[in-house]
Protein backbone atom coordinates (compact mmCIF):
# COMPACT_ATOMS: atom_id res chain seq x y z
CA UNK A 1 0.00 0.00 0.00
CA UNK A 2 1.32 3.55 -1.03
CA UNK A 3 2.10 5.24 2.38
CA UNK A 4 1.49 8.76 1.54
CA UNK A 5 2.10 9.83 4.69
CA UNK A 6 6.08 9.19 4.84
CA UNK A 7 6.00 10.64 0.84
CA UNK A 8 5.27 13.62 1.76
CA UNK A 9 7.43 13.57 5.20
CA UNK A 10 10.03 12.55 3.04
CA UNK A 11 9.81 15.62 0.57
CA UNK A 12 9.30 18.08 3.19
CA UNK A 13 12.69 16.15 5.25
CA UNK A 14 14.68 16.83 1.95
CA UNK A 15 13.41 20.57 1.86
CA UNK A 16 11.73 20.11 -1.56
CA UNK A 17 9.10 22.93 -2.24
CA UNK A 18 6.99 20.08 -4.29
CA UNK A 19 6.96 16.45 -4.87
CA UNK A 20 7.61 15.00 -8.14
CA UNK A 21 4.64 14.36 -10.57
CA UNK A 22 5.72 10.75 -10.13
CA UNK A 23 5.12 10.83 -5.65
CA UNK A 24 1.90 13.42 -6.50
CA UNK A 25 -0.10 11.03 -8.17
CA UNK A 26 0.96 8.05 -5.87
CA UNK A 27 -0.55 10.31 -2.84
CA UNK A 28 -3.88 11.19 -4.86
CA UNK A 29 -3.56 7.44 -5.76
CA UNK A 30 -3.46 6.59 -2.15
CA UNK A 31 -6.51 9.12 -1.27
CA UNK A 32 -8.59 7.26 -4.32
CA UNK A 33 -7.73 9.29 -7.38
CA UNK A 34 -7.45 6.89 -10.14
CA UNK A 35 -4.27 7.88 -11.89
CA UNK A 36 -2.84 6.81 -15.53
CA UNK A 37 -0.86 3.82 -15.70
CA UNK A 38 3.09 4.61 -15.84
CA UNK A 39 6.34 3.35 -14.68
CA UNK A 40 9.57 5.53 -13.18
CA UNK A 41 12.64 4.86 -15.34
CA UNK A 42 15.86 5.22 -14.00
CA UNK A 43 17.39 4.91 -18.21
CA UNK A 44 16.92 4.88 -21.51
CA UNK A 45 16.83 0.89 -21.64
CA UNK A 46 14.49 1.13 -18.47
CA UNK A 47 11.98 2.71 -20.22
CA UNK A 48 11.91 0.75 -23.44
CA UNK A 49 11.30 -2.38 -21.12
CA UNK A 50 8.60 0.22 -19.52
CA UNK A 51 6.78 1.34 -22.80
CA UNK A 52 6.60 -2.29 -23.86
CA UNK A 53 4.96 -3.42 -21.00
CA UNK A 54 2.65 -0.18 -21.04
CA UNK A 55 1.84 -1.00 -24.49
CA UNK A 56 2.51 1.97 -27.04
CA UNK A 57 1.81 4.70 -27.76
CA UNK A 58 3.37 6.43 -24.49
CA UNK A 59 4.27 9.46 -22.81
CA UNK A 60 7.70 10.56 -21.84
CA UNK A 61 8.14 13.08 -19.50
CA UNK A 62 10.83 14.05 -17.47
CA UNK A 63 10.19 13.53 -13.21
CA UNK A 64 11.67 15.13 -11.05
CA UNK A 65 10.50 17.19 -7.08
CA UNK A 66 11.86 20.75 -9.03
CA UNK A 67 9.93 20.58 -12.47
CA UNK A 68 7.06 22.68 -12.31
CA UNK A 69 6.48 23.17 -16.23
CA UNK A 70 8.14 20.38 -17.89
CA UNK A 71 6.11 21.15 -21.68
CA UNK A 72 8.18 24.60 -21.58
CA UNK A 73 11.92 23.05 -20.98
CA UNK A 74 11.28 20.23 -23.07
CA UNK A 75 10.87 17.90 -20.54
CA UNK A 76 7.49 16.18 -21.79
CA UNK A 77 7.13 14.06 -25.66
CA UNK A 78 3.79 12.54 -26.46
CA UNK A 79 2.82 9.78 -28.44
CA UNK A 80 6.15 8.02 -28.72
CA UNK A 81 5.17 4.58 -30.36
CA UNK A 82 8.24 2.31 -30.05
CA UNK A 83 11.21 1.57 -28.26
CA UNK A 84 13.65 3.82 -30.71
CA UNK A 85 11.55 6.82 -30.07
CA UNK A 86 11.77 6.13 -26.73
CA UNK A 87 15.49 6.13 -26.56
CA UNK A 88 15.31 9.51 -28.40
CA UNK A 89 12.72 10.78 -26.42
CA UNK A 90 15.09 9.95 -23.20
CA UNK A 91 18.01 11.54 -25.13
CA UNK A 92 15.90 14.95 -25.71
CA UNK A 93 14.67 15.26 -22.25
CA UNK A 94 18.24 14.68 -20.90
CA UNK A 95 19.78 17.24 -23.35
CA UNK A 96 16.78 20.02 -22.60
CA UNK A 97 16.50 19.68 -19.04
CA UNK A 98 18.51 20.49 -16.61
CA UNK A 99 17.02 20.19 -13.36
CA UNK A 100 18.29 17.11 -11.31
CA UNK A 101 15.77 14.27 -12.59
CA UNK A 102 14.24 11.39 -10.44
CA UNK A 103 14.18 9.76 -13.55
CA UNK A 104 11.69 9.49 -17.09
CA UNK A 105 8.16 8.48 -16.34
CA UNK A 106 6.60 6.72 -18.82
CA UNK A 107 2.94 6.60 -19.04
CA UNK A 108 0.32 4.82 -20.85
CA UNK A 109 -1.39 7.77 -23.32
CA UNK A 110 -4.72 8.35 -22.36
CA UNK A 111 -7.49 9.31 -24.97
CA UNK A 112 -10.54 11.01 -24.14
CA UNK A 113 -12.57 14.08 -25.19
CA UNK A 114 -13.76 15.84 -22.31
CA UNK A 115 -11.19 16.75 -19.65
CA UNK A 116 -11.49 18.98 -16.29
CA UNK A 117 -8.84 20.58 -13.79
CA UNK A 118 -9.25 19.55 -9.99
CA UNK A 119 -7.89 21.97 -7.59
CA UNK A 120 -7.16 22.01 -3.98
CA UNK A 121 -5.71 25.35 -2.36
CA UNK A 122 -5.32 27.08 1.07
CA UNK A 123 -7.18 30.25 1.38
CA UNK A 124 -6.57 32.83 3.64
CA UNK A 125 -9.95 33.43 4.63
CA UNK A 126 -11.86 30.01 4.10
CA UNK A 127 -9.06 27.92 4.78
CA UNK A 128 -8.39 24.69 2.73
CA UNK A 129 -10.78 24.62 -0.65
CA UNK A 130 -11.31 22.05 -3.70
CA UNK A 131 -11.55 23.35 -6.75
CA UNK A 132 -13.28 21.81 -10.45
CA UNK A 133 -13.00 23.95 -13.43
CA UNK A 134 -13.85 23.16 -17.16
CA UNK A 135 -10.55 22.03 -18.89
CA UNK A 136 -8.50 22.44 -21.45
CA UNK A 137 -7.72 25.78 -23.75
CA UNK A 138 -10.88 27.30 -22.53
CA UNK A 139 -10.47 27.05 -18.47
CA UNK A 140 -8.78 30.32 -18.70
CA UNK A 141 -11.28 31.65 -21.41
CA UNK A 142 -14.27 30.61 -19.35
CA UNK A 143 -13.28 30.80 -15.82
CA UNK A 144 -16.42 28.16 -15.44
CA UNK A 145 -15.30 26.85 -11.63
CA UNK A 146 -16.80 25.63 -8.70
CA UNK A 147 -15.55 25.92 -4.76
CA UNK A 148 -16.50 24.00 -1.95
CA UNK A 149 -14.92 24.32 1.46
CA UNK A 150 -12.87 21.62 3.24
CA UNK A 151 -14.59 18.74 4.55
CA UNK A 152 -17.59 18.61 2.18
CA UNK A 153 -19.55 15.08 1.83
CA UNK A 154 -20.41 13.47 -1.56
CA UNK A 155 -23.78 15.27 -2.12
CA UNK A 156 -21.97 17.89 -1.75
CA UNK A 157 -19.08 17.24 -4.23
CA UNK A 158 -22.00 16.24 -6.88
CA UNK A 159 -23.29 19.84 -6.54
CA UNK A 160 -20.23 21.22 -7.86
CA UNK A 161 -20.48 19.48 -11.14
CA UNK A 162 -24.01 21.07 -11.49
CA UNK A 163 -22.71 24.10 -10.83
CA UNK A 164 -20.71 24.54 -13.77
CA UNK A 165 -22.11 26.36 -16.95
CA UNK A 166 -20.76 23.46 -18.67
CA UNK A 167 -22.37 20.85 -16.80
CA UNK A 168 -23.49 19.38 -20.32
CA UNK A 169 -20.21 17.34 -20.78
CA UNK A 170 -20.62 15.21 -17.78
CA UNK A 171 -23.21 13.43 -19.67
CA UNK A 172 -23.70 11.40 -22.54
CA UNK A 173 -21.27 14.00 -25.37
CA UNK A 174 -20.11 13.35 -28.74
CA UNK A 175 -20.32 9.89 -28.70
CA UNK A 176 -19.01 9.34 -25.25
CA UNK A 177 -20.62 8.13 -22.05
CA UNK A 178 -22.07 9.91 -19.40
CA UNK A 179 -19.48 10.61 -16.78
CA UNK A 180 -19.31 8.51 -13.53
CA UNK A 181 -20.36 11.50 -11.47
CA UNK A 182 -19.73 9.33 -7.98
CA UNK A 183 -16.15 8.74 -9.53
CA UNK A 184 -15.70 12.19 -9.74
CA UNK A 185 -17.45 13.28 -6.64
CA UNK A 186 -14.37 10.66 -5.18
CA UNK A 187 -11.36 12.87 -6.77
CA UNK A 188 -13.25 15.94 -5.39
CA UNK A 189 -13.17 14.19 -2.03
CA UNK A 190 -10.15 12.75 -2.34
CA UNK A 191 -8.58 16.10 -2.89
CA UNK A 192 -10.17 17.55 0.13
CA UNK A 193 -8.65 14.79 2.21
CA UNK A 194 -4.90 15.21 0.92
CA UNK A 195 -5.12 18.72 2.91
CA UNK A 196 -7.33 18.29 5.36
CA UNK A 197 -4.52 15.56 6.99
CA UNK A 198 -1.24 17.10 5.70
CA UNK A 199 -1.35 21.01 6.47
CA UNK A 200 1.98 20.96 5.37
CA UNK A 201 0.58 20.66 1.34
CA UNK A 202 -0.56 24.16 0.23
CA UNK A 203 -1.83 23.52 -3.30
CA UNK A 204 -2.80 20.01 -5.36
CA UNK A 205 -3.27 20.39 -9.38
CA UNK A 206 -4.70 17.58 -10.99
CA UNK A 207 -4.21 18.95 -14.64
CA UNK A 208 -5.62 17.18 -17.05
CA UNK A 209 -8.48 15.11 -15.45
CA UNK A 210 -9.47 13.48 -18.73
CA UNK A 211 -12.41 11.34 -19.12
CA UNK A 212 -11.28 7.80 -20.79
CA UNK A 213 -15.05 6.83 -21.15
CA UNK A 214 -16.67 7.07 -18.37
CA UNK A 215 -13.84 6.96 -15.84
CA UNK A 216 -11.57 9.81 -14.80
CA UNK A 217 -8.22 9.37 -15.03
CA UNK A 218 -5.48 11.90 -13.93
CA UNK A 219 -2.90 12.15 -16.47
CA UNK A 220 -0.81 14.97 -15.02
CA UNK A 221 -0.62 16.26 -11.20
CA UNK A 222 1.55 18.32 -8.92
CA UNK A 223 1.61 18.67 -4.84
CA UNK A 224 2.94 22.25 -3.66
CA UNK A 225 4.47 21.92 -0.29
CA UNK A 226 3.67 25.07 2.13
CA UNK A 227 6.46 27.66 2.62
CA UNK A 228 7.59 27.18 5.92
CA UNK A 229 7.53 23.26 6.25
CA UNK A 230 10.65 22.41 4.58
CA UNK A 231 13.64 21.70 7.16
Amino acid sequence: MIDANELIARAVAQGQTALSEYASKRVLAAYGVPVVEEILAGSAEDAVRAGKKLGYPVAVKACGAGLMHKSDIGGVMLNVRNGASIRDAVEHIGSSVTTPLEGYLVQRMVSGKREVIVGGIRDALFGPCVMLGLGGILVEALADVSFRVVPFEERDALEMLNELRAQRIFGAFRGEPEVERAALARVLMGVGRVLAEHPEVAQVDVNPLIFHGARPVAVDALITLAKGSQT
